[in-house]
């Protein structure tokens, strides 16, 4: 089966591009289809980062529209968009900006790194225009504010919680080393923020899932791989129970990364291992994204 991956960054100008630390920079659009057809995806979702503390990864809403066009049948979008933006209020009026977007073909917003906690009243403004508009929003969970990109939240997803709760209409999709450490009880302030290891005990993922039916989880980066690998068995409990709120996505940031050839291995075993179910594996990696997308199948 063609997958489909929910979380990539593209640049349409990498020799351009401020390297990062480790000297890497953000895949063009060739470099990012050899890795999708290494993997047997057909199609990838480019997510442009507007906010300044994500600002590396590159890319704008005009580009990821250009590099869609360029590459037809290889890439959708998503549009982005910072609670700051316009007049750095509670009141902005994102829905105008949203539309826009919608009506070019953008399909949801993301990936969202403001580093301003998840339930601010500029933020609890956007996600309210986001529910408005029917536009998912895949965020970047971060440890606190001044603590790296991503949304700011607690030990425990109190704040998204709230937002959860407020917006049963907006659909949040969650990504990031913090957002996956939850999916145990025995995480920490200590550990939340890196890639904790060893067996799973039911965490707040599980229980604001069954709670939420408008949290959705993205399988992509470390994070997400190592969440999953770090159990394979609870790794198989949990991808079947909310089989139908997991998208797969790779979040490759150079070609220098294997880790999602390895991912990619683990999922299919669970298959060939009869951990989980052939359905469940085709929902996770093309079926939840192509309903997202709107793709006819």
């Amino acid at each position: 089966m063609k997958k489909i991956d929910i979380h990539c960054h593209v640049s349409l100008f990498p020799e351009y591009d401020l390297p990062r630390l480790n000297g890497t920079k953000t895949m063009s659009a060739e470099e990012q289809i050899s890795v999708h057809d290494k993997l047997n995806v057909e199609l990838g979702v480019i997510l442009p980062i507007v906010s300044p503390e994500g600002i590396w990864k590159n890319g704008t809403n005009s580009v990821a529209k250009v590099l869609c066009d360029q590459n037809p049948g290889r890439f959708s979008w998503f549009c982005n968009i910072d609670p700051r933006m316009g007049t750095n209020s509670t009141t902005t009026d994102f829905t105008r900006v949203l539309m826009f977007y919608k009506e070019l073909g953008a399909k949801g917003v993301g990936e969202l790194t403001a580093n301003i906690y998840a339930d601010d009243p500029k933020m609890d403004n956007m996600f309210y225009h986001c529910a408005q508009c029917d536009m998912p929003v895949l965020v970047h969970i971060s440890e606190g504010q001044g603590r790296g990109y991503g949304i700011a939240d607690d030990l425990g997803l109190p704040r998204i919680e709230k937002m959860l709760r407020k917006y049963p209409d907006l659909r949040i999709i969650g990504h990031s080393a913090c957002f996956w450490s939850e999916i145990s009880s025995d995480n920490t302030d200590e550990t939340r923020g890196g890639y904790p290891e060893g067996k799973v005990k039911e965490g707040r993922i599980a229980q604001l899932m069954r709670e939420y039916g408008n949290l959705y989880c993205d399988l992509s980066a470390g994070s997400g791989s190592r969440a999953m690998m770090r159990d394979p068995e609870y790794a198989a409990k949990f991808l079947t129970e909310f089989s139908d709120r997991i998208y797969y996505g790779t979040d490759v940031c150079a070609v220098t990364q294997t880790f999602q050839y390895r991912f990619d291995e683990f999922l299919t075993g669970l298959v060939t291992d009869k951990m989980i179910t052939e359905e469940t594996y085709e929902k996770i990696v093309r079926k939840n994204a192509a309903k997202l997308l709107e793709i006819n199948e």
